[in-house]
Parts: structure tokens; sequence; C-alpha cells
């Protein structure tokens, strides 16, 4: 009992969606609590702005005393690449669904869903690994506390498996306000930055001999000035870290306020909106990365940034607790392990928003997939399994971090380019391809160093794939019909036969010729398999696939005569579930059930289970004969199903 209404309380959910910041095609936006676009920027902040906590203390791993210029070349990369590429991407998609729909619509059929599918992999990688990434640097933050060290000392992945699980409890039970605390912690922790960082700027000017030893050690490591540039560049995918949260902007796009005007087809007050909560975003953090990372690179030995050292994964919180005391120091680490730990629940709606949005309507994920609990359960124990697999170690799991956002970046890039391409625009075209090729550098050299983040990544791209295989055939026999609509032609040759008494028989045929003597040849066929006499009533029924890929469509039917045969020829991704769809139709409008007769096929039983999965072919007459049989359990008042031959 007690089993039963735990499952009924996961399965069901107060949301019409599953917690989520997008909104479907055919739903306006009255669904969510619109906001003006500076409060919905701290909510992508909390992922983007957050990775200050621990982004100067890898930038000084990477570049050692050329931390500044390479991190200025992220800022350049940020403001000049990434910016504009994510503005042209709102356009585009301003409805929450990101950059994966237009890739999805630059390619069709199989391809389109394959693509998407592999992204999706990536997209798992970046949100998992920022939800494990953020709770194990919060961690950390908590055992430095001096007031906390002697407590949790050497217990990192306890206490990051703690803040996981908090995370998830706080999905079980409902992601509300989430935008209120998001502006309160992003406020806090900026706030409190800005505070470390002008205090380190004041010091380092007030004592020149700070960067005096500063371009010494430059020196000392790169005798020329090209030398500090070429360096800079080649260390910069080591930093790609600080290029998160872009995706994460648009994803929340539906949450943005737009003006009264704004219509489904065209919301171009959000849209307008979302480039400035883009921008916003863009240039506050590359002031507080260039910044930031100046002040920690010119005020912090260097022996600190390494694996063991105070400042290692905490830059900034160790300058606070060093020049304003363990008061301030600790409140500083409060608003960054808020800020780190929420960033996770930015990543969990991130996950669950995307999941919902694609693989539910390719058919490739079970029907709960759409549902909050569920799914939160699953990434919840995702992270958890994750985290015990890298021991909570923020440095480890960064290269898994970069490259599932390098690849969303990289893929967003590419697909910009070829829309403008496609669209007429070359500038604009070479534009952004040269963008694509920066990423595609980056996210290869990324790969070459950090091979662990694309073995993660290919995990679940693997795990997806797997799971959507297996969803597809499982549903296969579902009535994947979202309704039939009968042109006037059509709907007047089905009131003649309804006028009828006598029950409506459909004869199943695959075009071929379409001249009368197929007709004449096929008709001859039935009536001898199945003993029909002159005086039934038969009509035709064709159909045409036009995207198998397809999991839902909508069946149109429209009507032929060819000699004395009257043909009704629908269209559809499946030719069962089109049938069997189209016969439920007319059992709904007639007294009496329809008959539809088949043909056996003469292929192998593997070879019709494939062409039915890839192409909606394969052994029809079963196959509708099943669909029906779940779509109509009353026998009775089920279309019946005759094969000869």
């Amino acid at each position: 009992m007690a089993a039963s209404r735990l499952g009924q309380w996961l399965l069901t959910s107060d949301e019409p969606e599953p917690e989520g910041f997008y909104e479907s095609e055919s739903n306006v936006s009255a669904n969510h609590q619109t906001q003006p676009w500076w409060k919905v920027m701290c909510l992508t902040g909390v992922d983007y702005f957050s990775t200050l906590g621990y982004q100067p203390a890898i930038a000084a791993l990477a570049a050692g005393a050329i931390a500044p210029f390479a991190t200025l070349v992220l800022v350049l990369i940020t403001l000049f690449a990434a910016l504009p590429m994510y503005r042209r991407v709102a356009e585009e998609s301003p409805h929450g669904d990101g950059s994966l729909s237009m890739l999805e619509r630059l390619l069709s059929y199989w391809s389109s869903k394959l693509l998407v599918l592999a992204l999706l992999g990536f997209v798992a990688t970046g949100f998992v690994i920022t939800m494990t990434l953020s709770a194990a640097d919060a961690a950390a933050h908590m055992i430095e506390n001096p007031f906390l060290h002697d407590a949790l000392s050497g217990q990192q992945v306890l206490v990051t498996l703690f803040l996981l699980a908090l995370l998830g409890g706080v999905f079980l039970k409902g992601f509300k306000e989430a935008i209120g605390i998001a502006v309160v912690l992003v406020v806090a922790f900026i706030g409190l930055s800005a505070v470390v960082t002008v205090e380190g700027l004041i010091e380092a000017l007030t004592h020149p001999e700070v960067f005096s030893d500063w371009t010494d050690a430059i020196s000392a490591e790169h005798a020329v000035p090209l030398g500090v540039i070429g360096a800079a560049l080649l260390v910069f995918p080591a930093l790609a870290l600080g290029l998160s949260g872009f995706e994460t902007g648009v994803v929340v796009m539906p949450l943005v306020k737009g003006d009264p005007g704004d219509t489904q087809e065209a919301p171009l007050g959000r849209i307008r909106n979302a480039k400035k909560l883009l921008t916003g975003a863009a240039l506050i953090m590359s002031v507080m990365l260039l910044s930031s990372t100046l002040v920690t690179t010119l005020l912090i030995p260097a022996e600190q940034f390494e694996e063991g050292g105070e400042a290692n994964g905490r830059a900034l919180a160790y300058l606070a607790h060093e020049r304003f005391g363990d008061a301030f120091g600790t409140a500083y680490d409060a608003a960054t392990i808020g800020i780190l730990w929420f960033a996770g629940a930015s990543a969990m709606a991130g996950l669950l928003n995307i999941v919902p949005r694609y693989l539910p309507r390719y058919g490739m994920a079970p029907d709960w997939a759409r549902l909050t609990r569920p799914l939160t359960l699953v990434f919840t124990v995702i992270a958890a399994v994750v985290t015990l697999l890298f021991r909570a170690d923020v440095n480890a799991q960064a290269g898994a971090y970069a490259t599932g956002v390098l690849a969303l970046m990289t893929s967003a890039a590419v697909a910009v380019s070829l829309t403008e391409w496609r669209r007429g625009r070359r500038g604009r075209g070479l534009f952004f391809g040269l963008v694509s090729a920066i990423f595609v550098y980056t996210i290869g050299v990324t790969i070459i160093e950090r091979p662990e983040g694309l073995f993660i990544a290919l995990i679940f791209v693997v795990m997806i794939l797997v799971v959507s295989v297996y969803s597809r055939i499982m549903r296969s026999t579902e009535l994947r019909v979202n309704r039939v609509v009968i042109d006037k032609g059509a709907q007047k040759v089905l009131d003649v036969s309804i006028a009828d008494p006598r029950p409506i028989r459909f004869i199943a045929n695959k075009l071929q010729a379409g001249d009368s003597d197929e007709y004449d040849e096929k008709m001859a066929e039935v009536q001898l398999d199945n003993h029909l006499g002159d005086h039934e009533d038969r009509i035709f029924l064709e159909v045409e696939i036009t995207d198998a890929s397809e999991f839902e469509t909508l069946v149109e039917v429209t009507s032929v005569q060819v000699g004395k045969h009257r043909i009704l020829r629908a269209t559809g991704s499946s030719v069962p579930n089109a049938i069997a769809a189209f016969l439920l139709h007319v059992r709904d409008l007639d007294d009496q059930v329809p008959h539809v007769y088949f043909e056996w096929s003469e292929r192998a039983p593997a070879d019709n289970a494939l062409r039915f999965w890839l192409a909606g072919e394969g052994d029809i007459p079963p196959l509708t004969h099943e669909i029906l049989r779940k779509a109509e359990p009353r026998e009775e008042r089920r279309p019946q199903v005759h094969v000869g031959g």
C-alpha cells in the first residue's frame, strides 16, 4: 500500500509542465509567471556567475602568471563570439527550446533525431557535471571555512552527496519562487565578490612592488611579449568553464517579460529583453572575471593554488578570509555555497526542460519522462554516481564540464552559421563560421588534454540512445496520431457509405501504378480471399509515409476516383498507425465498426520489424490489429482486421 502511494505521488505533478522554463510551440506562456529580464538574468546567473567561485583558481593553475591575459582572451571570445551567437539563437528559438531546435530544423528524418539525441548526451554531461562540480565546490568552501573545518575535514564526498540530495529534495517537493531566490543569491555573491576585488585592486595599486613582482614572473616565463600572447591563446581551452550559462540563458526565455503585443509567432519584446539578459550577464561576468583573476594572481602566492593549497578552487574566498577576517570570510563562504548549490538547481531545471522537450515527442522516452519527480530521482542518482566516481574533486570534473559546455556552444555556432548561410547572409555566415572554428578548436584541445570529458559524454550519449531505441520499440504500437483531418471530397465518400446500413469495408493497398488495372486486380483478389460479394461497400485505403522518424503526427485524408473505384489516400508517419487512427475515426462517425482487408507480407519477420521501426511500414496487418487492440479494449467497438492471400 505504501509503495502504491509512493508510486502515485511520483507519477503525479501539480504543474501542467514539468517545472519547465520552456513552453511548447502550441502553448503560449500563459502557464508561466514572466519577470523583468534582469530578474531572469539572475536565474541563469546562478550558473554563469557561480563560476567565479573557482574560475580564478583554475586560471592560475592553468596559466600561472599570465592568467589575467588568458582570462582576457576568454572575455574577448565571450563578448565578440559567444554573445553575438546566442543573441541570434534567442531570435531563432524564443520559446525555450535552445540551440538544439535550430539544428533539428536544418536536418530532417532520422538524421535530425539522431543528431539531437547525440547532442542531448552532451547536454546531460554539461548539466549533470554542473550539478556535481558546483556541489563539490560548495562542499570545499564549507570544509575550508575555519568554523566548519574541524567538523567536516575529510568529508568532501559526503558533504557533496548531502547537497545533491538536498537539491533533489527541493525539486521533489516543488521548485517554487526560483527567481526570487536567485536574485538574492546573485546580488549577495556579486556584491561581496566586488568588495573583495575592489579592495584587492586598491591594495595592488598602493603597493607598486606587487605589479613589479608580477611582471618579473611573467618575464621569467616568457621572454618576449608575443610569447605571452601565444601562451594566453593556447591556454584558453582550459578556461572554457567561464563560458557556461549561455545555453541556460536561452532556455529560460519564456520567463522573460515581453511586450503586450507579443504573439506566439513573433514575441519581439521577449526577444529584445532576452538579448538584454544575455548582454547584461556577459558584461557583468567579463568585468568580474578579468578583475578577480588579476587580483588573485597579484595577491595570492602561486603555491596556494596547487592541490592542497588554501586557494585551490576558492581564490576569492581565500582573499575574503585573509584580508577581511573570518567573520566576513564566512559571510562570503555562505554566499558562495548558496550560489554554487543553486547553480545545480539551474542545471536540474535545464535537464527537466530539455528531456521532456525532445524525447517524448520522438517517442524515445517512457510516459513518465514528462513528469518532474521521476526525472528528478533519475538525475539525482546519476549525479550521485558521478560524484562518487570523481570523489567530489572539482579539478577532476573540469574536463567533463568543459566538454559538455563547449559541445553545446560548438553546435550552436554551427547552427547559427548554417542558418545565416542558407538565408543568403554570406557575411554573417562567414563570421559565425569563424566562431564555429574557434569552438571546434577549443573543444578539440579540451578533448585531447582531458579525454575523460568525452568519455563521460559518450556514456551519456550511449545511455540516451539505448533508452531511446528501447522506448521507441516498446511504444511503436501506441496510437501515435494527434488527430485525423478529412477533406471535403473524402468526407463526401464517407457520408455516402455511412448512409448505407451495411458496414464500410476498406481495402488496404500500396499505391503502385495507380491505374484501373491495379485496382481491378486488387479488388478481385480481396473478393476471392474473403468471399465478398459485389454488393458489399468497398473503398480503397492507401497511406503515404511523410516522415517515419516522427512519432506523433497528423493524418490527413483526401479522395480520388480511378475508373469505378473510390480511393481514400492518407498521410502519416506509420502505415499501421495511420490506418488504425482512420478506422477509429470512421467508427466514431458510424453505427457499425468498419472492416479493413489486407494481404500477408512475404518478407522475413526481422526485415518487417526493421522496416516498421525505420520506415513506418513492415508487416501491416498484425501491427494494425495490435494498435487497434490497445486503443480500443472493447471488442464490439473495435474495427475488424481481415487478412487473406
